[in-house]
């Protein structure tokens, strides 16, 4: 079984790639087929499997010889082992399946979402709802809906505000519409302690990465950088490590 779902995970990072690659260009998911971004030629079926492709071709395209992101093979190598990981002792027949394969795609959108901010600082309206209905559904199973219903509107209206009063104190915007967004689905399973778990170690990770990144002359003062990786950096520790994180929040407080 866990097997299965790990090739399973692989054909679903091979999709992801594709999100990453389209969605910023507000490109249709489907159609066409997947082509090189350099010499425009269609990918046949046998040159876009996943990682065994890249290896087969060394890392270049087969008709141009242009390099292949290394981005490629690892989405698709990491979201094959989450996957075989969430399905270890599940059967087939198990009640726990669904939730199984509900948080193994929370997961690859998450992931879509930290290589899309870091590349172009955006979080896609389209994943963000993707990510609510999967977590709600996820909040159904576990009977907690209405929590989560308390900590999507937690997750807007906190960060709405502080964003907003930010803006009247510096004049700037503190966090993009789609932080905001995400925030509010993520709360839908992380509930109101949860997002607000969130938001606090969130921007603490931001800051301290931050100050380190200008002080080593990494990033200029001047320039921002995404701060969705680090939403769900925490969100993915909150989600499936939960022990972990509350053990690591009660050893702060």
């Amino acid at each position: 079984m866990s097997i299965l779902f790990g090739i399973f995970g692989l054909l679903i990072g091979s999709f992801i790639n594709v999100l990453i690659y389209r969605l910023p260009l507000n490109k249709n998911i489907v159609f066409p087929r997947s082509a090189c971004p350099h010499c425009h030629a269609i990918i046949p079926w046998y040159f876009n499997i996943p990682v065994l492709s890249f290896l087969f071709l060394r890392g270049k395209c087969a008709y141009c010889r242009s390099r292949i992101s290394l981005q490629y093979p690892l989405v698709e190598l990491i979201n094959g082992i989450v996957y075989y990981l969430l399905a270890k002792n599940v059967t087939m027949l198990s009640f726990e399946l669904l939730p199984i394969i509900l948080k193994a795609l929370v997961f690859s959108l998450l992931v879509a979402h930290v290589v899309v901010d870091l590349r172009h600082q955006l979080l896609p309206d389209g994943i963000n709802i993707f990510l609510a209905i999967f977590l709600f559904t996820l909040s159904l199973l576990n009977g907690e809906w209405l929590r989560g219903l308390y900590g999507m509107i937690l997750g807007l209206i906190l960060p709405l505000i502080v964003t907003y009063l930010f803006y009247l104190v510096k004049g700037v915007v503190g966090l993009g519409g789609g932080d905001i967004k995400l925030f509010g689905a993520l709360g839908l399973f992380l509930g109101p302690l949860g997002v607000i778990q969130n938001i606090f170690v969130s921007c603490l990770l931001g800051s301290v990465v931050g100050i380190v990144l200008i002080l080593t002359k990494t990033l200029k003062r001047d320039k921002p950088i995404p701060f969705g990786p680090f939403i769900i950096l925490v969100a993915i520790t909150q989600i499936y490590f939960p022990s972990h994180f509350q053990r690591a929040m009660a050893a702060i407080f």
